[in-house]
């Protein structure tokens, strides 16, 4: 199954919010772990990758990873909402993975990854 994508918001060309339910049939949580599956952060990176370069910073590609904070598992069967934020003229991507605890939401992940042409 792909990645079940609720909504997007980019309010500014440089910003983006995505919406996104992670559905416990998803690829990324077979096998990552028995007892309690939880998205890795090898996917969360993949996604972060995918959805700026297709829709932030097109031309651009991975160069590496400035920092990257994993604070909190993110488990089947809950929303998320990703943040994107791309600074041009330092080539960095921000991101940060909010999950959605009712009516809050609270940091799972973030980092800067610096991008290349």
């Amino acid at each position: 199954m792909k990645i079940h994508e609720i909504e997007r918001h980019q309010a500014q060309p440089e910003k983006l919010e995505i919406v996104l339910h992670l559905d416990a049939s998803l690829f990324w949580f077979q096998g990552h772990f028995a007892v309690q599956p939880l998205l890795p952060g090898v996917a969360q990176l993949d996604w972060v990758m995918h959805y700026a370069t297709t829709l932030l910073a097109p031309g651009y590609r991975f160069h590496s990873i400035q920092n990257v904070k994993f604070q909190a598992p993110l488990l089947p069967e809950t929303t998320v909402t990703l943040v994107l934020e791309w600074h041009a003229g330092r080539k960095m991507l921000t991101f940060s993975y909010l999950r959605h605890d009712g009516a809050e939401r609270h940091t799972a992940s973030s980092g800067k990854i610096r991008l290349c042409q």
